[in-house]
């Protein structure tokens, strides 16, 4: 669990999913970047343990944050000092995609229980079909391709929309969503694709498209640089906007 000095009231809760090309077991020896950045806003940050890699696959990785998010709605007070804390779910690359994977569930298991969910470059199309995929380092697609075949490797026919949520044909009622990207992240165009289909399924989106100089692409080695400063603004203007009930852009 991450947290910091920095006093927010009331406190966001934000469960928070790595990414790893699902391939990665845990690494509980340091802390990921990106939930040391929303902890710092004032959130309180739980990062969901995956278990082992042979375990990292659909469902049961779904299945693990999901309850995950449902221990954290039901201890609102306890963690954020409110039960009217804001809930999130977060991710980033592989973690994107279980992220919107679970923000599809709760939809249809607990609705109205998630505030929203926010999505880093998401790796959510199984197919790697995109310009800017196609445009990516090949050790880069290869791990890509590798990955999306252990985590698919129970799914029949290779398509579910809690596991491939680019697949998912009934995208109404999700919480809003703030997707990130960047001007050269390979996952671009299935990122503004998604974003893209959530808008029209009238879902509250909001997208953010960084530019070449901040470095985004480092997401995926976990280097940080000057797009770290980006994932905290972003996720406080989010926050921020949601609260107020102000449609103003991220």
């Amino acid at each position: 669990m991450y947290e910091s000095e920095t006093l927010r009231k009331p406190r966001p809760l934000v469960l928070y999913l790595h990414g790893g090309a699902f391939l990665e077991s845990d690494r509980s020896d340091r802390e990921r970047p990106v939930a040391r950045a929303i902890a710092d806003t004032g959130a309180v940050v739980v990062e969901a343990a995956y278990g082992e890699m042979s375990d990292f696959c659909f469902p049961q990785v779904l299945d693990h944050a999901c309850s995950a998010l449902s221990y954290i709605d039901e201890h609102r007070k306890m963690l954020g000092g409110t039960a009217k804390s804001q809930l999130f779910v977060v991710g980033e690359e592989a973690g994107g995609n279980i992220a919107a994977g679970v923000a599809l569930k709760a939809r249809d298991r607990f609705p109205g229980r998630l505030t929203g969910q926010i999505l880093f470059s998401p790796l959510i199309d199984p197919r790697m079909t995109s310009i800017s995929m196609r445009e990516a380092e090949v050790t880069l697609r290869e791990r890509w391709a590798d990955g999306w075949r252990h985590y698919m490797r129970a799914v029949c026919g290779g398509q579910h929309p809690y596991a491939a949520p680019c697949e998912c044909s009934r995208l109404m009622g999700v919480a809003p969503a703030l997707l990130v990207t960047s001007e050269d992240d390979p996952l671009r165009d299935e990122v503004l694709s998604y974003a893209g289909r959530l808008r029209n399924a009238g879902v509250r989106v909001r997208e953010r498209i960084l530019p070449v100089s901040l470095g985004w692409t480092g997401i995926y080695r976990e280097y940080t640089g000057p797009w770290i400063e980006a994932v905290g603004a972003g996720f406080s203007a989010f926050v921020d906007e949601l609260r107020s009930g102000d449609p103003a852009t991220v």
